[in-house]
């Protein structure tokens, strides 16, 4: 089980750490983030700023819980961690079925609306927060090997994941402007 900790702490600390940074490289990212939570329609006007002031500071103590090589601390991270993609699943699901079109700013600047993709993913990321605070009181010592192998997995997906809109985007129909280019005669190519 100590695998799936150190790989769950790996995983969940990158999504989390570069959600943060995403949100505070500036006072722009920052207004564009707290602009995003108000375009979802999910929280009351009064509280949209200070929603996305909890949303940061709960992100960043994921960030330092999973990085302290303690027990304690990774459950913590894991908790929170859990309590925060359960909120985002739950708003982001309440927005789509509302036919909200806000830009997912998830990990900074983005102009892919939110839908059922970061559902999925905030569920399987749910799913790995909930799986580290179960296997934390139960894991034993790894091998180092091990634990470095675990820890490298977890952040290279952590780092899938914080670019899977940018995966998406590979498998998405080109618009309709692009392909009326690509399929011109008179189109020629450099």
């Amino acid at each position: 089980m100590e695998y799936l900790v150190v790989g769950a702490r790996g995983l969940l600390g990158l999504v989390f750490l570069v959600s943060v940074a995403g949100k505070v490289a500036g006072r722009s990212a920052f207004t564009a983030f707290v602009a995003s939570v108000r375009s979802l329609g999910v929280v009351p006007p009064v509280l949209v700023r200070p929603v996305a002031r909890t949303v940061v500071a709960g992100e960043a103590a994921v960030c330092v819980l999973t990085a302290v090589p303690v027990r304690g601390a990774a459950t913590a991270g894991f908790l929170v961690a859990s309590a925060l993609l359960a909120a985002f699943t739950a708003g982001i699901a309440a927005a789509v079925r509302r036919g909200a079109t806000a830009p997912c700013r998830c990990f900074g600047p983005s102009t892919t609306p939110l839908d059922t993709p970061h559902i999925v993913r905030n569920v399987l990321l749910f799913a790995v927060a909930v799986a580290g605070v179960l296997a934390v009181p139960v894991a034993a010592d790894g091998r180092p090997g091990g634990l470095v192998v675990a820890g490298i997995a977890g952040l290279f997906a952590g780092a899938v994941v914080t670019r899977l809109d940018h995966l998406l985007a590979l498998f998405r129909p080109l618009p309709a402007s692009a392909r009326a280019g690509a399929t011109d005669p008179d189109h020629r190519s450099v």
